[in-house]
Protein backbone atom coordinates (compact mmCIF):
# COMPACT_ATOMS: atom_id res chain seq x y z
CA UNK A 1 0.00 0.00 0.00
CA UNK A 2 3.22 2.80 0.78
CA UNK A 3 4.58 1.83 -2.16
CA UNK A 4 1.67 2.22 -4.20
CA UNK A 5 1.13 5.80 -2.59
CA UNK A 6 4.68 6.42 -3.34
CA UNK A 7 3.87 5.34 -6.73
CA UNK A 8 0.95 7.74 -7.08
CA UNK A 9 2.88 10.44 -5.90
CA UNK A 10 5.66 10.23 -9.24
CA UNK A 11 2.42 9.97 -11.10
CA UNK A 12 1.42 13.39 -10.08
CA UNK A 13 3.95 14.96 -9.77
CA UNK A 14 4.63 13.45 -13.52
CA UNK A 15 1.56 15.01 -14.66
CA UNK A 16 2.74 18.76 -12.57
CA UNK A 17 5.44 18.77 -14.46
CA UNK A 18 4.15 18.14 -17.73
CA UNK A 19 1.65 20.59 -17.27
CA UNK A 20 4.07 23.11 -16.36
CA UNK A 21 6.02 22.54 -19.16
CA UNK A 22 2.79 22.65 -21.95
CA UNK A 23 1.71 25.61 -19.59
CA UNK A 24 4.80 27.29 -20.16
CA UNK A 25 5.69 26.90 -23.96
CA UNK A 26 2.16 27.75 -24.36
CA UNK A 27 2.73 31.12 -22.69
CA UNK A 28 6.48 31.16 -24.26
CA UNK A 29 5.10 30.81 -27.57
CA UNK A 30 2.42 33.50 -26.58
CA UNK A 31 5.13 35.90 -25.73
CA UNK A 32 7.19 35.34 -28.66
CA UNK A 33 4.35 36.29 -30.88
CA UNK A 34 3.61 39.29 -29.20
CA UNK A 35 6.90 40.17 -29.30
CA UNK A 36 7.00 39.72 -32.80
CA UNK A 37 4.16 41.30 -33.36
CA UNK A 38 5.19 44.35 -31.66
CA UNK A 39 8.75 44.54 -33.58
CA UNK A 40 6.87 44.48 -36.51
CA UNK A 41 4.62 47.31 -35.40
CA UNK A 42 8.14 49.26 -35.04
CA UNK A 43 9.40 48.38 -38.22
CA UNK A 44 6.38 49.36 -39.72
CA UNK A 45 6.65 52.79 -38.07
CA UNK A 46 10.38 53.48 -38.65
CA UNK A 47 9.62 53.04 -42.53
CA UNK A 48 6.82 55.30 -42.31
CA UNK A 49 8.64 57.63 -40.57
CA UNK A 50 11.17 57.56 -43.44
CA UNK A 51 9.37 57.75 -46.18
CA UNK A 52 7.14 60.74 -45.00
CA UNK A 53 10.42 62.51 -44.06
CA UNK A 54 11.99 61.94 -47.30
CA UNK A 55 8.39 62.95 -48.65
CA UNK A 56 9.53 66.41 -46.78
CA UNK A 57 12.32 66.43 -48.01
CA UNK A 58 11.28 66.26 -51.38
CA UNK A 59 8.52 69.18 -51.21
CA UNK A 60 11.38 71.62 -48.80
CA UNK A 61 13.12 71.25 -52.20
CA UNK A 62 10.29 71.98 -54.51
CA UNK A 63 8.96 75.47 -52.41
CA UNK A 64 12.44 76.70 -53.38
CA UNK A 65 11.88 76.94 -56.80
CA UNK A 66 8.00 78.34 -56.91
CA UNK A 67 7.74 81.52 -57.75
CA UNK A 68 4.19 81.54 -57.95
CA UNK A 69 2.05 81.67 -54.76
CA UNK A 70 -0.49 79.85 -55.94
CA UNK A 71 2.02 76.69 -56.35
CA UNK A 72 3.86 77.48 -53.57
CA UNK A 73 1.10 77.01 -51.20
CA UNK A 74 0.45 74.09 -52.81
CA UNK A 75 3.69 72.70 -52.10
CA UNK A 76 4.10 73.96 -48.58
CA UNK A 77 0.61 72.03 -47.52
CA UNK A 78 2.37 69.33 -48.66
CA UNK A 79 5.32 69.91 -46.45
CA UNK A 80 2.89 70.53 -44.01
CA UNK A 81 0.78 67.49 -43.97
CA UNK A 82 4.12 65.25 -44.25
CA UNK A 83 5.62 66.47 -41.46
CA UNK A 84 2.78 66.07 -39.92
CA UNK A 85 2.20 62.39 -40.79
CA UNK A 86 5.96 61.54 -39.88
CA UNK A 87 5.80 63.20 -36.54
CA UNK A 88 2.48 60.91 -35.88
CA UNK A 89 4.73 57.87 -36.73
CA UNK A 90 7.95 58.91 -34.71
CA UNK A 91 5.56 58.90 -31.64
CA UNK A 92 5.87 55.31 -32.36
CA UNK A 93 8.74 53.91 -31.91
CA UNK A 94 10.48 52.63 -28.77
CA UNK A 95 13.56 55.12 -28.57
CA UNK A 96 13.54 57.28 -24.91
CA UNK A 97 12.17 61.08 -25.68
CA UNK A 98 15.37 62.81 -24.75
CA UNK A 99 17.20 60.91 -27.92
CA UNK A 100 14.21 61.87 -30.83
CA UNK A 101 13.35 65.64 -28.75
CA UNK A 102 14.97 67.54 -31.69
CA UNK A 103 13.66 65.21 -34.60
CA UNK A 104 10.00 65.27 -32.86
CA UNK A 105 10.83 69.51 -32.21
CA UNK A 106 12.02 69.85 -35.96
CA UNK A 107 8.98 68.28 -37.56
CA UNK A 108 6.66 69.79 -35.74
CA UNK A 109 8.03 73.38 -35.97
CA UNK A 110 8.60 72.39 -39.85
CA UNK A 111 4.77 71.72 -40.11
CA UNK A 112 3.70 75.06 -38.45
CA UNK A 113 6.26 77.24 -40.24
CA UNK A 114 5.28 75.76 -43.41
CA UNK A 115 2.09 75.89 -42.66
CA UNK A 116 2.40 79.77 -41.57
CA UNK A 117 4.21 80.35 -45.26
CA UNK A 118 1.28 78.63 -46.96
CA UNK A 119 -1.43 80.92 -45.75
CA UNK A 120 1.05 83.69 -46.45
CA UNK A 121 0.95 82.34 -50.41
CA UNK A 122 -3.03 81.99 -50.31
CA UNK A 123 -2.96 85.74 -49.61
CA UNK A 124 -1.32 86.54 -53.16
CA UNK A 125 1.86 87.32 -50.72
CA UNK A 126 5.58 85.99 -52.25
CA UNK A 127 7.55 84.57 -50.24
CA UNK A 128 10.83 87.12 -49.02
CA UNK A 129 14.46 86.40 -49.42
CA UNK A 130 14.69 85.17 -45.55
CA UNK A 131 11.45 83.02 -45.88
CA UNK A 132 13.61 81.37 -48.94
CA UNK A 133 16.83 81.54 -46.65
CA UNK A 134 14.84 79.46 -43.76
CA UNK A 135 13.44 76.73 -46.59
CA UNK A 136 16.80 76.30 -47.62
CA UNK A 137 17.96 75.50 -44.18
CA UNK A 138 15.39 73.54 -43.40
CA UNK A 139 16.16 71.38 -46.42
CA UNK A 140 19.29 70.97 -45.23
CA UNK A 141 18.32 69.64 -41.93
CA UNK A 142 15.39 67.11 -43.66
CA UNK A 143 18.79 65.49 -45.97
CA UNK A 144 20.47 65.00 -42.93
CA UNK A 145 17.33 63.50 -40.70
CA UNK A 146 16.38 61.25 -43.97
CA UNK A 147 19.99 59.68 -43.70
CA UNK A 148 20.56 59.28 -40.03
CA UNK A 149 16.98 56.88 -39.98
CA UNK A 150 17.72 55.60 -42.87
CA UNK A 151 20.76 54.33 -41.38
CA UNK A 152 18.93 53.06 -38.39
CA UNK A 153 16.65 50.80 -40.80
CA UNK A 154 20.10 49.89 -42.25
CA UNK A 155 21.55 48.76 -38.45
CA UNK A 156 18.30 46.93 -38.02
CA UNK A 157 18.35 45.07 -41.32
CA UNK A 158 21.80 44.22 -40.51
CA UNK A 159 21.20 42.94 -36.70
CA UNK A 160 23.65 45.71 -36.03
CA UNK A 161 20.97 46.69 -33.03
CA UNK A 162 17.40 45.36 -32.41
CA UNK A 163 14.03 46.83 -31.15
CA UNK A 164 14.91 44.98 -27.93
CA UNK A 165 17.70 46.88 -27.16
CA UNK A 166 16.01 50.08 -27.13
CA UNK A 167 13.34 48.49 -24.88
CA UNK A 168 14.79 46.06 -22.43
CA UNK A 169 17.54 46.38 -19.21
CA UNK A 170 20.74 44.53 -20.86
CA UNK A 171 23.97 43.10 -19.02
CA UNK A 172 26.28 46.25 -18.53
CA UNK A 173 28.74 45.08 -21.03
CA UNK A 174 25.65 44.52 -23.44
CA UNK A 175 23.77 47.96 -22.38
CA UNK A 176 27.14 50.15 -22.79
CA UNK A 177 27.16 48.77 -26.50
CA UNK A 178 23.89 49.47 -27.22
CA UNK A 179 24.13 53.25 -25.55
CA UNK A 180 27.30 53.61 -27.79
CA UNK A 181 24.99 52.61 -31.09
CA UNK A 182 22.37 54.56 -29.83
CA UNK A 183 24.46 57.36 -29.33
CA UNK A 184 26.31 57.39 -32.82
CA UNK A 185 22.81 57.21 -34.51
CA UNK A 186 21.10 60.08 -32.90
CA UNK A 187 24.22 61.96 -32.69
CA UNK A 188 23.88 63.31 -36.00
CA UNK A 189 20.25 64.14 -35.68
CA UNK A 190 21.17 66.23 -32.42
CA UNK A 191 23.95 67.77 -34.08
CA UNK A 192 22.60 69.41 -37.05
CA UNK A 193 19.50 70.35 -35.52
CA UNK A 194 21.40 73.03 -32.98
CA UNK A 195 21.59 75.70 -35.29
CA UNK A 196 17.82 75.42 -36.42
CA UNK A 197 16.54 75.39 -33.04
CA UNK A 198 16.74 79.44 -33.41
CA UNK A 199 14.20 79.08 -36.54
CA UNK A 200 11.76 82.18 -36.40
CA UNK A 201 8.36 82.32 -37.73
CA UNK A 202 5.44 84.44 -38.18
CA UNK A 203 2.81 82.12 -37.01
CA UNK A 204 6.24 62.45 -61.79
CA UNK A 205 3.07 62.00 -63.29
CA UNK A 206 2.58 58.26 -63.42
CA UNK A 207 0.12 58.07 -60.47
CA UNK A 208 -2.09 59.71 -62.73
CA UNK A 209 -1.87 56.93 -65.39
CA UNK A 210 -5.37 54.72 -63.67
CA UNK A 211 -7.46 57.89 -64.74
CA UNK A 212 -8.87 58.78 -67.80
CA UNK A 213 -11.96 57.69 -70.46
CA UNK A 214 -10.59 55.34 -72.13
CA UNK A 215 -9.99 56.81 -75.19
CA UNK A 216 -7.40 54.59 -76.74
CA UNK A 217 -9.95 51.25 -76.76
CA UNK A 218 -12.84 52.84 -79.31
CA UNK A 219 -16.01 51.03 -78.47
CA UNK A 220 -16.12 47.89 -80.37
CA UNK A 221 -16.25 45.15 -77.64
CA UNK A 222 -14.94 41.24 -78.05
CA UNK A 223 -15.52 37.98 -76.59
CA UNK A 224 -13.11 35.84 -74.28
CA UNK A 225 -12.56 33.74 -77.22
CA UNK A 226 -11.35 36.52 -79.59
CA UNK A 227 -9.08 38.07 -76.21
CA UNK A 228 -7.34 34.62 -75.62
CA UNK A 229 -6.25 34.44 -79.70
CA UNK A 230 -4.98 37.98 -78.90
CA UNK A 231 -3.14 37.25 -76.00
CA UNK A 232 -1.57 34.20 -77.95
CA UNK A 233 -0.45 36.48 -80.70
CA UNK A 234 1.07 39.44 -77.88
CA UNK A 235 3.46 36.76 -76.26
CA UNK A 236 3.87 34.69 -79.85
CA UNK A 237 2.23 31.71 -80.30
CA UNK A 238 5.59 29.55 -81.13
CA UNK A 239 5.90 29.80 -77.39
CA UNK A 240 2.41 29.26 -76.07
CA UNK A 241 2.07 25.92 -74.35
CA UNK A 242 -1.40 26.28 -73.25
CA UNK A 243 -3.77 29.31 -71.94
CA UNK A 244 -5.94 29.52 -69.30
CA UNK A 245 -8.61 31.71 -68.26
CA UNK A 246 -8.71 33.29 -65.19
CA UNK A 247 -12.37 35.23 -66.05
CA UNK A 248 -13.17 38.62 -66.74
CA UNK A 249 -11.98 41.60 -64.42
CA UNK A 250 -15.60 43.69 -64.65
CA UNK A 251 -14.75 46.49 -61.90
CA UNK A 252 -11.28 47.38 -62.72
CA UNK A 253 -10.11 51.06 -64.41
CA UNK A 254 -9.93 48.63 -67.61
CA UNK A 255 -12.61 46.07 -67.76
CA UNK A 256 -10.46 42.78 -69.06
CA UNK A 257 -9.90 38.96 -69.50
CA UNK A 258 -7.25 37.56 -67.59
CA UNK A 259 -4.98 34.76 -68.70
CA UNK A 260 -2.34 32.39 -67.33
CA UNK A 261 0.15 31.44 -70.39
CA UNK A 262 2.24 28.28 -70.18
CA UNK A 263 5.19 28.48 -72.18
CA UNK A 264 6.99 25.71 -74.03
CA UNK A 265 10.13 23.86 -72.76
CA UNK A 266 9.38 25.22 -69.32
CA UNK A 267 6.72 24.38 -67.13
CA UNK A 268 8.17 26.33 -64.02
CA UNK A 269 8.10 29.94 -66.18
CA UNK A 270 3.95 31.11 -66.39
CA UNK A 271 3.12 34.82 -68.08
CA UNK A 272 0.07 36.40 -67.18
CA UNK A 273 -1.60 39.07 -69.70
CA UNK A 274 -5.07 40.72 -69.46
CA UNK A 275 -6.61 41.65 -72.84
CA UNK A 276 -9.17 44.55 -72.54
CA UNK A 277 -12.50 43.88 -73.43
CA UNK A 278 -13.07 47.00 -75.53
CA UNK A 279 -10.32 47.18 -78.67
CA UNK A 280 -9.03 43.96 -77.21
CA UNK A 281 -5.54 46.01 -76.51
CA UNK A 282 -3.40 44.15 -74.04
CA UNK A 283 -3.61 46.09 -70.36
CA UNK A 284 -0.84 44.33 -68.68
CA UNK A 285 1.72 41.65 -69.01
CA UNK A 286 4.13 39.91 -66.54
CA UNK A 287 6.29 37.19 -67.23
CA UNK A 288 7.63 35.99 -64.06
CA UNK A 289 11.40 34.86 -65.09
CA UNK A 290 14.85 35.08 -62.81
CA UNK A 291 17.18 37.01 -64.01
CA UNK A 292 20.48 35.53 -63.32
CA UNK A 293 23.32 37.74 -65.20
CA UNK A 294 23.49 41.87 -67.04
CA UNK A 295 24.79 41.78 -70.68
CA UNK A 296 22.44 43.90 -71.89
CA UNK A 297 23.12 47.70 -71.09
CA UNK A 298 20.73 50.60 -70.45
CA UNK A 299 20.63 52.01 -73.40
CA UNK A 300 20.45 48.99 -75.02
CA UNK A 301 17.32 48.09 -73.07
CA UNK A 302 16.03 51.59 -74.04
CA UNK A 303 16.15 50.36 -77.80
CA UNK A 304 14.73 47.20 -77.52
CA UNK A 305 11.70 48.73 -75.38
CA UNK A 306 10.97 51.12 -78.37
CA UNK A 307 11.33 48.51 -81.10
CA UNK A 308 8.89 46.27 -79.09
CA UNK A 309 6.84 48.80 -78.56
CA UNK A 310 6.59 49.85 -82.14
CA UNK A 311 6.13 46.70 -83.56
CA UNK A 312 3.07 46.03 -81.12
CA UNK A 313 0.76 48.55 -82.80
CA UNK A 314 2.45 51.70 -80.10
CA UNK A 315 4.42 53.87 -82.61
CA UNK A 316 6.34 57.63 -81.54
CA UNK A 317 7.07 56.61 -77.78
CA UNK A 318 9.98 58.27 -76.39
CA UNK A 319 11.87 56.73 -73.21
CA UNK A 320 11.37 59.47 -70.13
CA UNK A 321 12.29 57.94 -67.20
CA UNK A 322 13.53 54.46 -65.64
CA UNK A 323 14.45 52.19 -63.16
CA UNK A 324 16.48 49.03 -62.25
CA UNK A 325 16.00 46.05 -60.18
CA UNK A 326 17.36 42.44 -59.91
CA UNK A 327 18.72 42.56 -63.44
CA UNK A 328 15.32 43.94 -65.13
CA UNK A 329 14.90 47.69 -66.78
CA UNK A 330 11.57 49.77 -65.83
CA UNK A 331 11.25 52.34 -68.55
CA UNK A 332 8.61 54.43 -68.83
CA UNK A 333 7.69 55.60 -72.49
CA UNK A 334 5.23 58.84 -73.36
CA UNK A 335 3.54 59.11 -76.58
CA UNK A 336 5.59 61.72 -78.41
CA UNK A 337 3.43 63.97 -81.22
CA UNK A 338 5.02 66.74 -83.23
CA UNK A 339 8.01 66.82 -80.44
CA UNK A 340 5.71 67.57 -77.82
CA UNK A 341 5.79 64.87 -74.90
CA UNK A 342 2.49 63.25 -74.03
CA UNK A 343 3.06 62.54 -70.14
CA UNK A 344 -0.43 60.85 -69.69
CA UNK A 345 0.06 58.75 -72.42
CA UNK A 346 2.33 56.59 -70.53
CA UNK A 347 3.60 52.59 -70.98
CA UNK A 348 5.70 51.17 -68.77
CA UNK A 349 8.17 48.37 -70.10
CA UNK A 350 10.07 45.84 -68.22
CA UNK A 351 13.56 44.57 -69.96
CA UNK A 352 15.55 41.42 -68.99
CA UNK A 353 19.27 42.44 -69.33
CA UNK A 354 20.45 38.96 -69.60
CA UNK A 355 19.08 38.67 -72.79
CA UNK A 356 17.26 41.83 -73.71
CA UNK A 357 13.58 39.92 -73.43
CA UNK A 358 10.53 42.02 -72.28
CA UNK A 359 9.30 40.28 -69.36
CA UNK A 360 5.98 42.93 -68.75
CA UNK A 361 4.01 45.94 -70.32
CA UNK A 362 1.15 47.61 -68.54
CA UNK A 363 -0.07 50.29 -70.92
CA UNK A 364 -3.10 51.52 -68.89
CA UNK A 365 -2.20 55.65 -68.96
CA UNK A 366 -1.73 54.94 -72.47
CA UNK A 367 -5.16 53.77 -73.37
CA UNK A 368 -7.18 55.85 -70.67
CA UNK A 369 -5.37 59.00 -72.14
CA UNK A 370 -4.04 58.48 -75.81
CA UNK A 371 -5.53 60.95 -78.26
CA UNK A 372 -4.18 63.25 -81.18
CA UNK A 373 -4.14 66.67 -79.17
CA UNK A 374 -4.29 69.96 -80.63
CA UNK A 375 -0.79 71.57 -80.11
CA UNK A 376 -0.37 74.67 -81.65
CA UNK A 377 -1.88 77.17 -78.98
CA UNK A 378 0.93 78.31 -77.57
CA UNK A 379 0.37 81.93 -76.63
CA UNK A 380 3.61 82.71 -74.46
CA UNK A 381 7.21 81.26 -76.08
CA UNK A 382 9.77 79.88 -73.83
CA UNK A 383 11.88 83.19 -73.40
CA UNK A 384 9.03 85.22 -71.98
CA UNK A 385 8.01 81.54 -69.99
CA UNK A 386 11.86 82.07 -68.69
CA UNK A 387 11.59 85.04 -67.10
CA UNK A 388 9.13 84.08 -64.15
CA UNK A 389 11.69 81.61 -62.93
CA UNK A 390 13.32 81.22 -60.23
CA UNK A 391 16.85 83.08 -60.91
CA UNK A 392 18.52 80.53 -58.78
CA UNK A 393 17.42 77.97 -61.57
CA UNK A 394 20.39 77.17 -63.87
CA UNK A 395 18.20 75.87 -67.32
CA UNK A 396 19.52 73.16 -68.86
CA UNK A 397 17.22 72.09 -71.30
CA UNK A 398 13.23 73.25 -72.72
CA UNK A 399 10.11 71.95 -74.81
CA UNK A 400 6.91 71.76 -74.96
CA UNK A 401 5.31 68.89 -72.92
CA UNK A 402 1.07 68.22 -72.33
CA UNK A 403 0.55 66.99 -67.95
CA UNK A 404 -1.71 65.55 -66.64
CA UNK A 405 -3.68 67.14 -63.20
CA UNK A 406 -5.78 66.09 -60.14
CA UNK A 407 -9.04 66.97 -61.84
CA UNK A 408 -8.87 64.71 -65.09
CA UNK A 409 -7.76 67.62 -67.29
CA UNK A 410 -4.31 67.91 -69.42
CA UNK A 411 -2.30 71.24 -69.70
CA UNK A 412 0.50 72.28 -72.59
CA UNK A 413 3.00 73.71 -70.83
CA UNK A 414 6.89 74.32 -71.32
CA UNK A 415 9.14 71.91 -69.12
CA UNK A 416 12.14 73.54 -68.04
CA UNK A 417 15.21 71.37 -67.33
CA UNK A 418 17.71 72.84 -64.10
CA UNK A 419 19.55 72.82 -61.27
CA UNK A 420 19.53 74.97 -57.90
CA UNK A 421 22.92 74.09 -56.34
CA UNK A 422 22.89 70.78 -56.45
CA UNK A 423 18.70 69.41 -57.14
CA UNK A 424 17.52 69.24 -60.09
CA UNK A 425 14.48 69.97 -61.32
CA UNK A 426 11.98 69.91 -63.93
CA UNK A 427 9.21 73.10 -64.21
CA UNK A 428 5.94 72.99 -65.73
CA UNK A 429 5.10 76.96 -67.00
CA UNK A 430 1.43 76.87 -68.47
CA UNK A 431 1.76 78.27 -72.60
CA UNK A 432 -1.26 79.93 -72.28
CA UNK A 433 -0.99 82.06 -69.57
CA UNK A 434 2.08 81.86 -68.16
CA UNK A 435 1.47 80.41 -64.49
CA UNK A 436 3.59 77.36 -63.12
CA UNK A 437 1.46 74.36 -63.06
CA UNK A 438 3.86 72.08 -61.57
CA UNK A 439 7.74 71.21 -60.31
CA UNK A 440 9.31 67.94 -60.40
CA UNK A 441 12.52 66.97 -58.35
CA UNK A 442 14.38 64.96 -60.20
CA UNK A 443 16.03 61.81 -58.30
CA UNK A 444 19.38 60.53 -60.07
CA UNK A 445 20.32 57.20 -58.61
CA UNK A 446 22.35 54.19 -59.14
CA UNK A 447 19.74 52.14 -60.20
CA UNK A 448 17.79 55.19 -62.54
CA UNK A 449 16.26 57.82 -62.78
CA UNK A 450 13.12 58.95 -60.92
CA UNK A 451 10.76 62.38 -60.21
CA UNK A 452 9.21 63.26 -57.18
Amino acid sequence: MKKRKVNLVYVLLAILAIVCVVLGYGMYQKQKKYVLATENGYNMALYEVIDYVQNVESYLAKSLLSTSPEHGAMTLTNVWREANLASSYLAQLPVENQELLSTQKFLNQVSDYSYSLSRKNMKQESLTEDDLKQLEQLHQYSVELGNSLTQLSTDMTNGKVSWKDFTQNRKPQLAQQVSNIKNDLFSNINKNFEQYAGLIYDGAYSEHANEGQMKALGNQEIGEETAKEKASEWIGKDRVEAIDSQGFVENGKIPCYDFTVRLKGNEKETVTISISKKGGMVVAMNENRNVEAEAVSQEEAVTIGNYYLTNHGFPNMKETYYIQQDGVLTINYAYQQDNVIMYPDLIKVKVALDNGEILGVESTGYLNSHTIRDVTKVKIDAKTAKKTLNPSLQIESERLAVIPTDWGTEILCWEFKGKIGENEFLVYMNVENGKEENSLLVEHMPNGTLTM
